[in-house]
């Protein structure tokens, strides 16, 4: 059993129940007092933070299973959230977990504290290759690198290329890739799909060939 089912089969075997949230909502924002630690099983969900200039920044997106929320101390009872979450898919099946009940639980389960070290790991590792991109990157070879990172997290694979299946607004490119507005995004998409590197499938992006969008790339 890997990591990721193991960690809700003991949620369950805890006694807690996932829930179900519709697109667009949000189960967190970001600087508010909050006593969860969220557990997405199902769907995806989108991580932000709004910045002094009231501009939203994305962090990330997140397809469960997978913890949602960092963990924090193992002691507070309640936390600042540290960024917004926002449902993605059309659906998002998650548990909401008290965080002192779950240090607890989590401090009696070798198997979950092996996890929770992986689970930091990783996101230091995504963290570091995304400042690596934005530093190294013009604005289109950031789109490039944003679009193939999708692609390898819900890529489907067709004859022809690589289907991303989810809708991403141009909106949450900008966000992403550190660009200030929709406009200048659509013009960058407009001369990838020149080029041959994108196709717009209904509301999905095509991507007809992965090494030719990594050679936009600088790394």
């Amino acid at each position: 059993m890997d990591s990721n089912a193991y960690l809700l089969q003991q949620l369950n075997r805890w006694g807690y129940t996932p829930e179900e949230r519709p697109r667009h909502t949000y189960l967190a924002y970001c600087g508010l007092d909050q006593p969860f630690t969220y557990v997405l099983a199902h769907g995806v969900v989108k991580t932000s933070i709004i910045l002094k200039n009231g501009r939203e920044f994305n962090i990330a997106y997140l397809q469960g299973p997978s913890i949602i929320s960092l963990l924090r101390d193992e002691v507070s009872a309640y936390t600042s959230a540290p960024f917004n979450i926002r449902v993605e898919s059309d659906r998002a099946l998650f548990y909401q977990v008290p965080r002192v009940e779950l240090w607890q639980n989590l401090n009696h389960d070798p198997g979950l504290q092996q996890y929770v070290k992986e689970y930091y790991r990783r996101r230091w590792g995504e963290s570091i290759r995304n400042q690596q991109l934005l530093a190294m990157n013009s604005k289109r070879g950031v789109i490039c690198g944003f679009l193939r990172s999708l692609a390898g997290q819900f890529g489907r694979p067709e004859e022809d290329g690589v289907l991303i299946d989810l809708v991403v607004p141009y909106e949450d490119i900008a966000g992403f890739c550190g660009i200030s507005t929709r406009n200048s995004v659509n013009r960058l998409i407009s001369e990838l799909r020149r080029d041959g590197l994108v196709e717009l499938r209904g509301r999905h992006f095509f991507i007809p060939s992965l090494d030719r969008l990594g050679e936009e790339i600088a790394e």
